[in-house]
């Protein structure tokens, strides 16, 4: 059988991810020539490397098309999500050096893990089959599997691989059996091609069945109620530059898979998805909600935080239509940022001995630092959805959605549930300005790009609640097609 030919020009359209991937495999054999004092050298090539692929996703290096048969697709919609991926990386690798370092962590395996995971993100943003979403999913997933457990020698790192592993493989388990179903069904692998041949057989139970086990397993790696379970301990047990990686932009992957599957493979069914998602983010809030207002170590709060910000971007997605995905994606940028100054804060108070992850650490520190009691006084607000912060935007933005979807009760309830989420945000600015100090001095970091990096990841979210319109038009302009 004569195979095409292949042209420069056939895989135009994957030169980032192919950067990230030969770059990670550069690094690679970097490594093994440099040793623990050079180690810096190799942390800096990984920040380069995945600079070069977001300027390359941002100024259309490239160009838009589909590859590989169909299962690649670059368009308005993964090159959105690709660019926030880049730069959410490339901040939670300035996060990573200072902290790893001091302790001695920091193994040059850490760099490569974290671009084979960002290529495993932007393959899954970008799919166009079956076999590529679960392709970027799983090299997302056993990249942060290996993530949790770089401090081998803490019990409580361990123990979270462990159940990162366990639950996760459970998750993909759930996925891949959908996956089968909805294959099984319609005989084909491409997502186009499923929306078609479901469009002719809605009614069969294995179909439907498998948007079921889809939707499950969904839920399960955006962390959602009620399949949360792993979310806290992870949170907690990994180091907090780890938790900072997995917490921020994989939550856009998985608002792509989702937008792949959902929208485009499953969207005859997109009656009976917006339902359940609507459910799902129901409960989401209540229990994210309830769960953190109890919460006295920080990390563990913006675990739970984070089910309650799954719950909100769920009820963009309930709204359904392009608005309804301009909204959650909106919302998953907006929430991979403040993710990101959220466990930056407490990476910059940290220090070897001492990691700064109980809300009464953070007692009087504007008597002591008022510029980083400042900083993290907008990352709060940013959470809690106070106005003029990019927060604020963001919820507004996913209620509009349901509004739009006819889901009044839903918008409601996201209502209802902002408030309450308030108070657990409101408690650290308490504690900050209002608690006497107790304990142990908080001192920022000594790393100044750390220091600038923070600094500029929390003011950025005041800055960009200032101007949000020129991101929400980039969203909509993504699925405007």
């Amino acid at each position: 059988m004569n195979m095409p030919v292949r042209t420069f020009a056939d895989i135009q359209p994957l030169l980032p991810e192919l950067v990230v991937i030969l770059g990670a495999f550069a690094l690679l054999m970097l490594d093994l020539f440099l040793d623990e004092r050079r180690r810096v050298v190799s942390h800096l090539f990984a920040i380069a490397v995945l600079a070069i692929a977001t300027v390359m996703v941002a100024t259309g290096v490239g160009g838009q098309g589909t590859v590989l048969s169909g299962m690649f697709i670059r368009d308005i919609a993964a090159d959105v999500m690709k660019v926030t991926i880049g730069i959410v990386g490339i901040l939670a690798m300035i996060y990573t050096w200072p902290y790893l370092r001091a302790r001695e962590l920091y193994k040059g395996e850490v760099s490569v893990l974290m671009l084979f995971a960002t290529a495993g993100m932007m393959l899954l943003v970008s799919a166009g089959s079956l076999v590529m979403v679960y392709l970027g999913l799983e090299m997302l997933a056993l990249c942060s599997y290996a993530l949790v457990a770089v401090d081998r020698d803490s019990p409580l790192a361990s123990e979270a691989a462990i159940k990162y592993f366990v639950l996760g493989a459970l998750a993909s388990g759930l996925l891949l059996y959908g996956l089968s179903l909805v294959y099984g069904s319609t005989g084909t692998l491409q997502l186009d091609q499923i929306a078609v041949a479901a469009q002719a057989n809605k009614s069969s139970l294995m179909l439907i069945t498998g948007v079921v086990f889809i939707v499950a397993g969904i839920a399960f790696k955006f962390g959602a109620a009620p399949f949360h379970m792993w979310l806290p301990d992870v949170y907690h047990g990994a180091p907090t530059p780890i938790t900072l990686f997995i917490g921020s932009a994989p939550k856009l992957a998985a608002f792509g898979m989702t937008y792949r599957l959902l929208e485009i493979g499953a969207a005859p069914f997109e009656e009976q998805w917006r339902l359940m998602l609507a459910v799902t983010a129901v409960l989401s809030l209540a229990i994210g909600n309830l769960s953190a207002m109890v919460q006295s170590n920080l990390k563990r709060l913006l675990a739970y935080s984070t089910v309650s910000h799954v719950g909100f971007l769920f009820v963009g997605l309930a709204g359904g239509g392009r608005e309804g995905f301009a909204a959650a994606l909106f919302y998953a940028i907006s929430y991979s940022i403040m993710s990101a100054a959220a466990f930056g804060a407490i990476i910059v108070l940290s220090r070897r001995g001492f990691e700064a992850d109980r809300i009464d650490d953070y007692k009087g520190l504007n008597a002591r630092n008022p510029w980083m009691a400042g900083l993290i006084l907008c990352v709060m607000a940013s959470l809690a959805g106070v106005p003029p912060f990019l927060g604020f935007w963001a919820k507004l933005a996913v209620l509009r959605a349901a509004l739009q979807g006819d889901m009044l009760w839903l918008a409601i309830v996201g209502i209802v549930f902002a408030v309450v989420g308030a108070f657990y945000y409101l408690r650290v600015i308490k504690a900050m300005y209002f608690d006497e100090p107790e304990g142990e001095a908080l001192q920022a970091s000594d790393d100044r790009p750390l220091r600038i990096a923070f600094g500029v990841n929390a003011l950025a979210l005041l800055a960009l609640g200032l101007a949000w319109s020129p991101i929400m038009a980039w969203c909509q302009r993504a699925f405007a097609g």
